[in-house]
């Protein structure tokens, strides 16, 4: 059969099981659905995308139809700024140390048999289809390792979805392989029929064409872009030409006063290192225009559709990204702003059009916050998040909202020596022709970013033979250029301490307490936290 007809096939056995779905579901539940009618809810997210560093200036027509024509959130951060271990938070609404998915490794759990027996029963997709009566479809990347033959292979289709199209582990543009219902569908290189973002959104056009129009619905679009290997639609490959990396404060200096995976970064950088990662920039941004063209066929089809008054629609990122600030040449994996902020837009019913919010969410509050709109309560579930929906309707006043949030990270190195770094010796990864690596063992930390009134903070620990600190006042240094670590006072230190001990043993409602800035929070000076004091003992003499 020729490789034409065979799609050709493909996409009428989508259309046809799409039918086929629906006749049901209309016999099933129409009677139900016409008396009382749930919102519809989509959520767009893409891959790598900051905000730190110009991430969103591309998607002028997503900024006009989704954050324009809704709310926009300044201070929206991830869990965890690495792919698996963040969409394992954004299904689970939970933090890594629940999920326990620590890095894009099988190992790691991402995608592992263990997380799929342990929490792909319990993601919000799976409550919202099993308890809510949604219809669901997936598109797009899932997790890395997701199609590994260890973790069942492509025919492994995870519960809560009534229709799916998985793509074989991580993100590409041309030649790889989606899991449509957990059969294998082999793409090449032909931009008309392969271009994976223009891809998923046919498939998205298609299931809203084709669904059930009795069952409210969820749709979710995994796009990879602007992830590497960064290949832009030929209608885009010469745009941007002139573009370069943003030279903020924080861009090609050297980060003294931090932790020393970011101080052996070498200072200034080399200009290929600077060509390599402008041109990176670049081809970021060519491939984020096909998301833009993606968003406005989504948003005029519900449209078209008379759909889109009753349709929620998120956009946002699985972290973010940085291209040279402290030296570092690109990644993400960080603890900075760059890696963790995200942009994060809603529009819907009840929310009114250009708002923004300072607010502090996360990722594990998207779940909630959908399950809330789909009239399922957070409180049902072991999430460590909140929903956001009271807030976005104007129904709470940000002083009863929450002041802090988690991030988690751990890093990965290699067990041997870099051949070509041989001076750097084991345990680093990610690194770059000149020895600058972007991953070790030891980049292992956790912080307590708190955004109140009072303080813009960000308080970090790692876990090596230092403890080491970071501390940033981000109102008075947004850039993120000073460590206070040894100059703040130290009551703040040993409260943020014990209060970043608490949350990462968090599990649930306990993850919603005040935080050190609330005026709720009651700080106890002789509360310990077994197993953790020599924390706070090594702390002291670190601080001396």
């Amino acid at each position: 059969m020729k490789m034409s007809s065979r799609r050709f096939c493909v996409s009428t056995l989508l259309k046809c099981f799409l039918i086929c779905v629906t006749l049901f579901s209309d016999l099933s539940s129409g009677v139900f659905a016409k008396s009382y009618r749930r919102p519809n809810i989509v959520l767009i997210l893409t891959d790598d995308l900051d905000v730190a560093i110009g991430g969103l200036s591309p998607l002028n027509k997503t900024k006009k139809l989704i954050g324009d024509a809704g709310i926009s959130f300044t201070n929206a951060f991830v869990a965890s700024p690495l792919c698996c271990p963040s969409r394992a938070s954004i299904l689970t609404g939970k933090y890594p140390h629940n999920h326990r998915v620590i890095n894009n490794t099988i190992e790691g759990n991402c995608s592992s048999k263990a997380w799929q027996k342990s929490e792909e029963g319990q993601t919000f997709p799976a409550l919202l289809k099993a308890y809510a009566g949604y219809q669901t479809f997936f598109a797009g990347k899932y997790l890395n390792q997701y199609g590994h033959s260890d973790a069942g292979g492509v025919e492994h289709v995870p519960p809560g979805w009534s229709y799916w199209v998985g793509l074989e582990k991580n993100s590409k543009y041309y030649n790889y392989t989606l899991s449509v219902n957990g059969k294998a569908q082999k793409h090449g290189a032909n931009y008309s029929k392969d271009y994976l973002t223009d891809v998923l959104a046919n498939m998205s056009l298609d299931f809203l064409q084709y669904k059930s129009n009795y069952q409210p619905f969820f749709m979710m679009v995994s796009v990879p872009a602007p992830h590497s290997p960064w290949t832009a639609a030929p209608q885009y490959q010469d745009k941007f030409n002139t573009t370069k990396a943003p030279r903020d404060p924080n861009f090609n200096i050297h980060g003294k006063d931090k932790h020393w995976l970011i101080r052996q970064a070498k200072t200034p950088m080399t200009n290929s290192s600077v060509q390599f990662l402008d041109d990176a920039f670049r081809k970021r941004w060519r491939t984020l225009l096909s998301v833009d063209d993606l968003v406005e066929k989504i948003v005029t089809r519900l449209e078209v559709r008379g759909e889109l008054d009753n349709t929620y629609i998120f956009f946002t990122s699985d972290n973010g990204y940085h291209t040279g600030q402290f030296s570092l040449p690109l990644d993400k994996r960080q603890l900075y702003e760059f890696d963790i902020r995200v942009p994060l837009m809603v529009r819907g019913p009840n929310i009114k059009p250009n708002q923004t919010s300072q607010v502090l969410v996360a990722n594990v509050d998207l779940g909630p916050t959908v399950l809330d709109i789909a009239g399922y309560s957070v409180n049902k579930t072991q999430m460590d998040g909140m929903s956001f929906l009271p807030i976005m309707e104007g129904k709470m006043n940000s002083s009863s909202w929450r002041t802090d949030i988690l991030v988690e990270y751990e890093g990965e190195g290699s067990n041997v020596s870099d051949p070509a770094c041989p001076l750097l010796g084991p345990g680093v990864s990610e690194c770059f022709p000149d020895c600058v690596c972007e991953d070790s063992y030891n980049n292992t930390y956790a912080c307590v970013r708190t955004v109140a009134p009072s303080a813009n903070l960000q308080y970090c620990e790692f876990d090596d033979n230092e403890v080491f600190v970071e501390v940033y006042n981000v109102t008075a240094d947004p850039y993120q250029l000073t460590n206070i670590a040894k100059t703040i006072e130290q009551e703040v230190l040993e409260k943020m301490n014990r209060r970043l001990m608490m949350l990462q043993s968090c599990s649930g409602q306990s993850c919603r307490t005040p935080g050190v800035y609330d005026s709720r929070y009651k700080f106890n000076p002789h509360q310990m936290f077994i197993g953790h004091s020599w924390r706070l003992n090594r702390l002291r003499q670190t601080m001396k």
